[in-house]
């Protein structure tokens, strides 16, 4: 299965964020949609991902005054990146290297999309269950 698969099923929409918003408002954004990362896109593209671990990595060194400093602050700049044709199993690996819950999609350069560990297990389960399907017809018909 290719990243192209998650992304129809799914939706190729992405909650960006940028880079001078605040925490706060940043946080804001993760209740409101519900998710735990967004990607931080400034006037020249993709600047980095600021997720929920952020917060919480630097909330333990700046206290309550993290809330008032920019995102740029807390996310992680240097991003691991797919492609639409990159196969579900090598953005699995990619996540693992780089210990990284949410992988930008970019296509020529642009934001097409993101995928999250839960969409690489999810994928993963939906083929084992088919899978599995297959084995248990062939051996009834066998």
């Amino acid at each position: 299965m290719r990243i192209a698969d998650i992304l129809r099923n799914k939706g190729a929409a992405v909650v960006t964020i940028h880079p001078d918003a605040t925490v706060m408002e940043f946080l804001a954004g993760l209740s409101e949609r519900n998710i735990g990362a967004m990607v931080v896109m400034g006037p020249d593209g993709l600047e980095g991902v600021a997720s929920e671990r952020d917060v919480v990595r630097q909330l333990h060194v700046h206290g309550a005054s993290l809330l008032a400093r920019p995102v740029s602050a807390i996310m992680t700049r240097l991003v691991a990146t797919c492609t639409k044709s990159d196969t579900v199993d090598e953005v699995s690996m990619l996540m693992t290297e780089h210990r990284a819950r949410h992988i930008p999609v970019l296509e020529g350069g642009r934001l097409a999309g993101i995928v999250s560990i839960g969409d690489v297990v999810k994928s993963r389960m939906e083929e084992l269950q088919a899978e599995h399907a297959q084995l248990r017809s062939y051996i009834s018909q066998g």
